[in-house]
């Protein structure tokens, strides 16, 4: 009897936490797949639609809104008084007819508004703060296109003080327009929607209306530390990607194939998208700076230069590793690629706050000179700076960020500040028909890396990325006797 008991009380246990956990579930799925509260849909990810993406408070990944209302306040602190901004969206350029190309938002309109999308313009005032003029598409459009943003969005996504259609936007930006004793906008955006209206030209034709662009740049050349996580992230995105591809590059030899095998490794990592069309240079192809063809085999023996980056919510890498597939360097490679090494190196120490972009180039230009003539590459007279800018045309690195080159309104000889992020990147583009040795001909390699100007002096954001030629050379023939040496690189680079 005793024996039944229990078992009677064992069973009705069993039973009343079943219920409770049946109702749980119950519960559970009643608040989520049954639910039938819709979920805002802002024509882009929220924390409600995309939390893997976004936290609560976020307008984009890693950038909450209060960044992004701070922003605009230190836009409107760079501005003269009474001023009026107008940024309009970029606009969606087509492939044919009814195709467009991959929509890429205008840095200064995604930095102020957050909003990734087209067919905006954001007013910027003392006055009304942040007004936006949003698309107001037709049923048939969202059917084609999806859900846009528009004037819910700006108001509770965007955190705009105003917003209206777009259709609106001639009744009511004349009248503000008016009120301005000074009018910017961005000129590379500028659209018809507010460039026709009378207003805006009699205030042109008046003098009053000028290029944002000096005061978005400058707001934007020191990053924030959430801006800055979002750079390490996309660095660290663009350095496994080719570090993927050189291994890849030793059975596939192929500019196209490692074209396509960076493309997948970066966006296979969470990048949404390239930062530029990758350059893979094999063998004399790499003494063209900006090439993009990648449509040959590389030769065994030849070098590749791989030019690359990747975009991670609108923070962009920039990156440069030359190196040979066959796993060996030729003599002549391996000169003028410690020549290139060193100068990377020494110029990315030189890289401290109060140091300008001009300054390092110069001492760049300096070494490699001494270095070319040394190996009678250059001719030591007279014209062997002329001869040198036919070999290397660029500057020694440029500001990097939401764009390539980044803040270009900001010059190359401003002292650098903690914050700002640059890159260095020393080359030598020697094309075969260049007098020179002919075992230096048709030769082109660069080294790039991204730098970050902190207090104490700087952090290589892409430090984690080979460059030695015996790091290479052991990447490269692991397997082939190289282990030790790729776990001594691998130590080197953590």
């Amino acid at each position: 009897m005793q024996g039944l008991r229990r078992k009677f009380f064992y069973n009705i246990s069993v039973y009343q936490v079943g219920s409770q956990v049946a109702s749980s579930l119950h519960e559970s799925i009643g608040r989520s797949t049954y639910s039938t509260r819709k979920v805002f849909d802002a024509g882009q990810p929220t924390a409600a639609t995309h939390p893997q993406l976004l936290e609560e408070g976020e307008i984009t990944p890693g950038i909450t809104s209060d960044e992004y209302i701070s922003r605009r306040k230190r836009l409107l602190e760079l501005l003269p008084e009474k001023s009026l901004a107008i940024i309009a969206s970029a606009p969606v350029k087509m492939m044919t007819d009814v195709v467009p190309y991959t929509f890429r938002q205008d840095a200064d309109y995604l930095y102020i508004t957050g909003c990734q999308q087209p067919g905006g313009v954001a007013v910027l005032s003392d006055e009304c703060g942040l007004c936006m003029f949003m698309p107001d598409p037709s049923p048939q459009e969202v059917v084609w296109q999806g859900e846009i943003a528009g004037v819910d969005a700006a108001l509770d996504t965007f955190k705009a003080e105003k917003a209206f259609p777009i259709r609106r936007i001639r009744e009511i930006l004349p009248e503000m327009i008016g009120k301005a004793s000074k009018l910017f906008h961005n000129v590379k955006t500028a659209l018809p929607a507010y460039t026709d209206l009378e207003a805006f030209r009699m205030a042109t034709y008046d003098g009053k209306v000028k290029d944002l662009s000096r005061f978005t740049h400058e707001a934007r050349w020191i990053k924030s530390p959430s801006e800055l996580k979002l750079m390490r992230q996309s660095a660290s995105i663009a350095c496994q990607a080719l570090l993927q591809t050189m291994m890849f590059s030793r059975t596939s030899p192929d500019e196209s194939m490692l074209s396509a095998k960076v493309e997948y490794e970066c966006k296979m990592r969470g990048a949404q998208r390239m930062a530029f069309n990758p350059v893979v240079g094999g063998g004399a192809n790499g003494s063209v700076i900006h090439y993009s063809r990648n449509d040959k085999k590389i030769r065994d023996g030849d070098l590749v230069l791989m030019d690359i980056g990747c975009e991670l919510h609108g923070y962009l890498s920039d990156l440069t590793r030359t190196w040979p597939p066959c796993g060996s360097f030729s003599s002549a490679q391996e000169v003028l690629y410690d020549l290139i090494l060193e100068t990377n190196k020494e110029c990315v120490n030189l890289c401290q706050p109060g140091v300008s972009i001009q300054q390092v180039h110069d001492h760049s230009v300096e070494m490699l000179c001494r270095g070319l003539a040394k190996l009678g590459i250059l001719k030591d007279d007279r014209s062997s700076s002329q001869s040198y800018h036919q070999l290397n045309p660029t500057a020694i690195g440029h500001y990097l960020g939401m764009d390539v080159h980044d803040c270009s309104m900001i010059r190359n000889d401003r002292p650098l500040q903690p914050g700002v992020v640059i890159t260095i990147e020393p080359g030598i583009y020697i094309p075969s028909s260049f007098d020179a040795p002919e075992r230096y001909q048709g030769i082109g390699i660069r080294i790039e890396d991204e730098v970050l100007i902190t207090e104490s002096g700087h952090e290589v954001l892409t430090g984690s990325m080979p460059k030695e030629i015996q790091h290479i050379k052991s990447l490269l023939n692991y397997g082939n006797g190289g282990a030790t040496e790729l776990r001594s690189m691998r130590a080197a680079s953590s």
